[in-house]
């Protein structure tokens, strides 16, 4: 480990502890505080749909259980519990549906964790709202770069970095509400080193781990600092010395990170402008080819017509969202196949529209579902970075018709930029009626979009 001297350069802990400690909410640009206030909405509404599912029932159980009853809130209509509780409860129930938001750059969620943090924590401190805006702020701009440092490293090892980096951004988050001062921030971080994790193992069978990450990220948040403010102390370099972040989870397979973002921008650049909100209740690196295939489906395209669908899509995504090829062709239950590109452009193809309501078991076994994701095969695009990101190719071999002699067939293609389907500043009126109405559609309310009075339906079809 280098060793903290009067003419090295600051350690990355020390630097984030400084920024984090001079932020004031007044040094926050209006676009900045519009766009968190946007993405906590947003946050609101999906925990508010997540409320209605069972992993929701049993993850309250469970934590009124072990802790009891409480005075932090928790989204929905649960009672409250006590604070590290609610902030894990509430962190499940943004995540648990995922459907919120990601930051393409740390190909992370953020918000969930974020938000659940900042939310509880700010109360029971009696921050102001802009106390708590900025906490909120802070904790996506630390996550977002130490996610984007690892290059997409961590899925690659089998780490889920929303859980990985979003405990150090709430633990900087965390100590900014509680008062820590410089030093507290920095050995917060080392200690929360030795807290923060998510594995990706949940892939193997559609298992609710994955759900819990944000909301454990907070609760290590929460715990980091408090012990660092008490006196604990962490050590110095949690991310660049030789057992740091960076060495512990990426240097044993080769993989390398750029220590230069970690600190980049901070307070130029605003992360938070560059937070994606999802289109679709699925994996983001699932998007861009259900994107492509609902606008088959717009151009006439039907699943009857269908010979064969050939996905193609970067390398670095194949084990996360179409490998086993089998257990992505037929998911064992709806979480599973969140993130499968076989059953997802399946459905698309087949319903037209790809939400919550589409995202029902009675789908798993659907034979129509079952044929059509057969015949989709997964490719790894030629033009595509090995990395894992979020662009995609659909091309579909489409039979002519019965009465052609012998076995008439053309090629339709789409392919998506990635920008679509990662929508990155969704301002406008109809994009955010459009969320409103897709979280909406799993209760069966009355689009948001006919209760405001827009014509402007819901964009998926759009090109």
């Amino acid at each position: 480990m280098i060793p903290n001297t009067p003419d090295a350069a600051p350690s990355i802990a020390a630097q984030l502890a400084s920024f984090a400690h001079d932020l004031e909410p007044g040094m926050l640009p209006a676009a900045v505080v519009e766009r968190a206030k946007l993405l906590m909405l947003d946050a609101l509404g999906i925990a508010l749909a997540s409320s209605q599912q069972d992993f929701a029932h049993c993850a309250y159980r469970g934590l009124q259980a072990l802790g009891g009853a409480g005075d932090s809130a928790v989204m929905g209509t649960f009672a409250p519990l006590p604070l590290r509780d609610a902030v894990l409860m509430n962190g499940i129930l943004v995540h648990g549906l995922d459907f919120e938001d990601t930051h393409p750059g740390a190909i992370t969620h953020p918000g969930a964790s974020a938000f659940s943090l900042a939310l509880g924590l700010a109360a029971q401190r009696h921050a102001t709202g802009a106390e708590m805006i900025a906490a909120y702020v802070l904790a996506i701009e630390v996550a977002a770069r130490l996610g984007a440092a690892a290059r997409g490293g961590f899925h690659d090892v089998g780490f889920h970095p929303t859980g990985l980096v979003g405990a150090f951004g709430c633990t900087l988050a965390a100590g900014k509400l509680m008062g820590l001062d410089r030093a507290g921030l920095e050995h917060a971080q080392g200690v929360v080193l030795s807290m923060a994790s998510g594995s990706m193992e949940f892939l193997s069978d559609g298992a609710w781990t994955k759900r819990m990450h944000p909301g454990w990220a907070g609760v290590c948040g929460l715990t980091a600092p408090a012990l660092a403010g008490a006196g604990f102390r962490g050590p110095s370099q949690p991310y660049e010395g030789r057992f740091g972040l960076y060495a512990s989870h990426l240097a044993a397979r080769g993989l390398q990170a750029d220590l230069s973002q970690c600190t980049r921008g901070l307070g130029e650049r605003w992360e938070v402008l560059d937070v994606a909100v999802k289109l679709y209740p699925t994996c983001h690196f699932t998007h861009a080819s259900i994107d492509a295939a609902l606008a088959l489906w717009a151009a006439g395209l039907r699943a009857e017509e269908v010979a064969s669908v050939q996905v193609l899509l970067p390398q670095g995504v194949h084990p996360v969202v179409c490998e086993p090829v089998a257990a992505k062709r037929r998911p064992a239950n709806v979480y599973e196949s969140q993130f499968s590109i076989h059953h997802l452009v399946a459905l698309a193809l087949l319903r037209g529209e790809l939400g919550l309501t589409e995202l029902d078991a009675a789908n798993l076994s659907d034979p129509q579902v079952q044929a059509l994701a057969d015949r989709i095969a997964h490719v790894a695009d030629p033009e595509a970075d090995t990395r894992p990101s979020f662009r995609a190719n659909c091309a579909c071999a489409r039979t002519m018709g019965a009465n052609c002699v012998g076995v008439s067939q053309c090629t339709a293609a789409r392919r998506v930029n990635p920008s679509r389907a990662l929508t990155s500043r969704p301002n406008s009126c109809a994009m955010r009626c459009w969320r409103c109405h897709a979280i909406k559609r799993c209760a069966g309310a009355t689009p948001c979009w006919r209760l405001t009075g827009s014509k402007t339906q819901p964009p998926w079809r759009a090109p």
